[in-house]
């Protein structure tokens, strides 16, 4: 059974560039997957930030095209989220969620079909 793991949440100062990753466990190769990024702050309804399958490459939504970057490590087994310029409203828990090939297009609904735990990012004020 697949499972996906997220790091590199904590602090983060405005400004200052965060680094997640998302390591995929059991099943097949991190190529395999469409591995999509999103985030929930306190309060606040999940949102998508991007996915990247080996179909369509890397497709993010259109309020994150400007600060993130998705990539794939295939050697780590990792699809890695870096977001520059931190800002507080970009607190929260950050999520990375899968699917099979070609499964980006499920991405903007929040249809992926298994989830990690997150991993919680604070940006003070």
């Amino acid at each position: 059974q697949v499972q996906l793991v997220e790091s590199g949440g904590g602090l983060v100062q405005p400004g200052d560039t965060l680094r997640l990753s998302c390591v995929v466990r059991g099943g097949f190769g991190v190529d395999f997957y469409s591995i999509g990024w999103f985030r929930q702050a306190p309060g606040k309804e999940r949102e998508p930030i991007g996915c990247i399958d080996s179909s369509t490459g890397v497709n993010y939504s259109e309020a994150a095209k400007n600060r993130f970057s998705i990539s794939a490590n295939i050697p780590e087994n990792t699809v890695d989220l870096q977001m520059i310029n931190a800002r507080p409203e970009d607190a929260g828990t950050y999520y990375c969620g899968g699917a099979g090939p070609a499964g980006c297009i499920k991405y903007e609904k929040l249809g992926m079909d298994f989830w990690g735990e997150g991993t919680v990012v604070t940006v003070p004020s």
